[in-house]
């Protein structure tokens, strides 16, 4: 079963990044296309949260191409049910609000 928690910009725009094969640099760069800019990870960011996101079991690592440098990875059905879960409680929070502010 997949944890039931909030994602965090970075970690959430890494997920979606994930849903074809990438690479490091690959994943930095969409992130800043997906948020506009507006979100822009530093090396040691991305691969702190490949390391927890590994961990957990959202995004495995894809067996090294043969003579390639950099790793490739993708994500998992429990890192797809993660996404899902975020844009669900998403939805919430934007109906909650516009229900409270009358927009």
């Amino acid at each position: 079963m997949a944890e039931n928690i909030a994602l965090t910009e970075a970690v959430y725009y890494i997920l979606l990044s994930l849903t074809k094969p990438n690479h490091g640099y690959g994943i930095m760069q969409n992130v800043s296309k997906l948020s506009g800019g507006r979100v822009n990870l530093a090396a040691g960011t991305l691969y702190g949260a490949i390391t927890t996101m590994l961990e957990r079991g959202w995004i495995t690592a894809l067996p090294d191409a043969e003579n390639s440098r950099k790793k490739e990875y993708l994500i998992t059905p429990k890192g797809k049910i993660m996404i899902e879960n975020e844009l669900a409680r998403l939805r919430e929070l934007i109906k909650s609000g516009e229900e409270v502010m009358g927009v």
